[in-house]
């Protein structure tokens, strides 16, 4: 049984890990509150799944226009500092939100505004963030770590919509949002209390040539690049939460508890899978297993739009929330062990733009597809073409396939050598 369920050895090994993921818990639990506020309300005021993938343009549009910039940023400063900033300006962003509902503000553009800063700060705060693991642990448990982190984020799913759903049916969405802005002390607290953490070697400049050095390093490192491609492709082609309103009205009746289930049926597979994930340290080729990942999150999404039945549903979620989950902690793997140091920063950015922007390009695909076609539709599709997508990444980049955790690191961009005045 130990081999099968979850390794909590990370958590035993540094207590400033377990402090961040025991706080990283509460604050996602608070963020999920507000994401399920925001597109409630967004369909209150519109009735449209098109709006409400608009939500997730607003989210894509920072994220992509600042993300892969702002990871030169976290290697060129101490990424502890650079965190607690932005917490700072994250806690900032949430009480607005609550600002704004218990004022009764009715603008739709309002809450674009809020959602397109509030993901601007995380695309700062994000890629620092990711760069903590690697130097709190161990190499042997980063895939540990990575699963009790996906562990963290969908503890806070699978209680964060129900009991939003709850708060909401009983006091209305402005609590959620008030909740969420009191939840991020806990982040807080977690962050101040590590130690410094400047990147290992010379800091990078805050330049065109630097991010440059990023690029051509993801380019290089082919398994890099592939790892970052099947996230792009699972999540661009297939995210379905912007369907979840309208299925809910069609099928279900539209009770804001319903709404909350459906979001926690991907949740409930994500905790399910970091349960049992135990073996994933002993995964020698975690690129492979991103691709077979890959295609039962496809399956997944197929499955939940043929379905009718809240059961059935709610089953095909799950299943689709396991192969996500192991897909990101697979995902995580790669990235953190066949990066050095000085580059994590800008290769976390990258995957921030994957796991943050590309899921709302997602959203935002399913919306629209969802209201030219059917909420069922928009989700088989896009089901389809993430099984499509994996198949072709795996044949078109051999290095996702054959990649070895244990393989040394080949064609690493040099450290950079700044000039004084070009340093943060």
């Amino acid at each position: 049984m130990p081999r099968i369920l979850l390794d909590v050895r990370p958590l035993r090994a540094s207590a400033d890990f377990r402090r961040l993921a025991v706080s990283t818990t509460i604050s996602q639990l608070g963020g999920q509150m507000t994401t399920f506020a925001v597109a409630l309300q967004v369909y209150t005021l519109t009735g449209s799944s098109a709006a409400v993938g608009g939500v997730g343009l607003a989210a894509a549009i920072p994220s992509i226009s600042a993300g892969l910039l702002t990871g030169t940023l976290a290697d060129a400063v101490d990424r502890r500092k650079l965190v607690l900033l932005t917490s700072t300006g994250l806690t900032a962003v949430s009480g607005l939100f609550a600002v704004q509902a218990f004022a009764g503000q009715r603008s739709v553009w309002l809450l674009y505004g809020l959602v397109a800063l509030q993901y601007l700060l995380s695309a700062i705060n994000s890629p620092a963030r990711r760069t903590f693991t690697p130097r709190l642990l161990p190499r042997e448990l980063i895939p540990a770590g990575a699963a009790i982190t996906m562990l963290s984020m969908h503890l806070s799913l699978i209680a964060g919509p129900p009991l939003a759903g709850v708060i909401t049916a009983a006091g209305g969405l402005r609590f959620c949002y008030l909740i969420d802005a009191v939840s991020f002390t806990a982040a807080l607290y977690a962050v101040f209390r590590l130690p410094p953490m400047p990147p290992d070697g010379a800091r990078a400049a805050v330049s065109l040539r630097a991010v440059g050095d990023g690029f051509r390093f993801i380019v290089r490192r082919k398994v890099v690049l592939g790892a970052l491609l099947s996230d792009l492709s699972a999540t661009a082609l297939g995210m379905p939460i912007a369907l979840f309103p309208a299925i809910n009205a069609d099928r279900f009746g539209g009770a804001p508890q319903t709404l909350g289930l459906l979001t926690a049926g991907l949740a409930a597979g994500g905790i399910l899978g970091t349960a049992l994930s135990g073996p994933v340290s002993h995964v020698a080729r975690p690129g492979r297993a991103m691709v077979f990942c890959g295609v039962g999150w496809g399956l997944g999404l197929v499955g939940f739009g043929l379905a009718h039945s809240l059961t059935l549903t709610l089953t095909f979620l799950v299943l689709a929330g396991v192969a996500d989950v192991l897909t990101v902690v697979f995902r995580s793997t790669v990235l953190q062990t066949a990066t050095p140091d000085h580059l994590r920063g800008r290769t976390s950015s990258a995957e921030f733009v994957t796991g943050a922007a590309a899921p709302q390009l997602g959203n935002f695909r399913a919306g629209v597809l969802g209201s030219v076609l059917t909420p069922g539709a928009s989700a088989v599709i896009g089901g389809v073409s993430c099984v499509a997508g994996a198949a072709l990444l795996a044949l078109t980049i051999p290095a996702l396939r054959t990649y070895r955790t244990g393989d040394p690191e080949l064609e690493v961009v040099p450290e950079p050598q700044p000039e004084p005045d070009q340093i943060l």
